[in-house]
């Protein structure tokens, strides 16, 4: 299996700092299989490269990689007060904010999603996200079930309908005071993309990218097989898989409720944040995966059909004719799980 695609990670972009190119080089028995990884946007990263490469090559397609994600991390990070996310964070309402041109792709992906999934997906859920102790460190409440009027106080701040974009000037207005973004669903999913594109303007063909649980792949491994990834099986420890998809192009993301959350009272409290409700997800669904052409679209469809439940979300997919790979909790305390037509065609099998 070439990657176990896991929710473990943190919600929001952790500050990437210097990478620790971990594990560079050839695993034992797959000589033409170039493989490194590291530390990226507050969780593990790596890449598999199937064909001959030199050290010298080895070492420039690693630094591509990095040089691609560190450039997320930078725009993008909440953890970062000298991100360019902070200071449109910072940025008062009414006024037109100038985006880079990777902000602004960024916040446009995510506003089509928010208005597929009539709000579920939501990247201004930031001030929610920081209610319930799930935020950056620096606004980090102790994580524990806040008073309902703190949740209610924030609401007015939340809705992907309050910002505005603006192409020909490429900016973004808030129409709302307190008006955050948190882009911890999606720009991790963009980061991939972006060093997947950086391997193939470097000519190579035959990937495999994973990062915090959104993976990106080409070609083929080198043994001549697809790519084989791994669905994690909610709650396993230790983390074993619980669906395994043959990939020889495309993205895969998993959104889930079982890996970052808190519990209290003896109820479980997960980082996926309703912005309806104001309220952490209530319903069976805890794991949704989503096959898309690009990483980015998958990793925010995960988070709208999650949000959505096992109703609402599956219908949505299901009328989007979306690849999606639902995981639910039944009365039992068991799994079980089912995926719509597009998902079943890529001819996964059960691990």
């Amino acid at each position: 299996m070439d990657a176990l695609l896991t929710t473990r990670r943190r919600l929001l972009l952790g500050a990437l700092g210097t990478l620790a190119l971990a594990g560079c080089g050839r695993p034992r028995g797959e000589t033409n299989l170039l493989h490194f990884a590291g530390d990226t946007m507050g969780t593990r990263y790596s890449v598999k490269l199937a064909g001959g490469f030199d050290e010298a090559r080895a070492g420039a397609l690693r630094e591509a990689v990095h040089a691609a994600l560190d450039g997320v991390d930078r725009r993008m990070s909440a953890y970062r007060a000298d991100s360019e996310l902070s200071a449109f964070n910072r940025a008062q309402a009414a006024a037109p904010f100038a985006l880079s041109a990777e902000l602004y792709a960024v916040f446009a992906a995510a506003q089509a999603v928010s208005r597929a999934s009539d709000g579920a997906f939501d990247v201004t859920v930031a001030p929610l996200v920081d209610t319930w102790g799930f935020g950056p460190p620096q606004g980090r409440a102790t994580r524990s079930v806040p008073p309902p009027a703190r949740v209610q106080a924030q609401r007015p701040a939340v809705g992907y309908r309050a910002l505005r974009l603006d192409e020909p000037t490429r900016s973004a207005i808030k129409l709302r005071e307190g008006l955050r973004a948190d882009l911890g669903g999606i720009a991790k999913g963009y980061g991939v993309d972006l060093a997947a594109r950086a391997l193939e303007a470097d000519g190579v063909h035959d990937y495999m990218i994973e990062a915090g649980g959104e993976v990106r792949v080409s070609g083929r491994h080198a043994d001549g097989r697809p790519w084989r990834i791994g669905i994690e099986r909610p709650d396993a420890w230790p983390p074993r898989a619980q669906y395994i998809v043959p990939l020889a192009g495309g993205a895969m993301a998993t959104s889930g409720d079982y890996r970052i959350y808190f519990e209290q009272d003896g109820k479980r409290y997960s980082h996926e944040i309703d912005p309806a409700s104001g309220f952490p997800i209530d319903h069976r669904l805890c794991s949704v995966t989503v096959v898309a052409g690009d990483c980015m679209r998958a990793d925010a469809l995960a988070t709208a059909l999650i949000v959505l439940g096992p109703e609402r979300g599956w219908a949505l997919a299901q009328a989007q004719g979306l690849a999606a790979y639902f995981i639910e909790r039944d009365a039992d305390g068991g799994l079980r799980d089912r995926a719509t037509p597009a998902f079943a065609a890529l001819g996964g099998t059960r691990a």
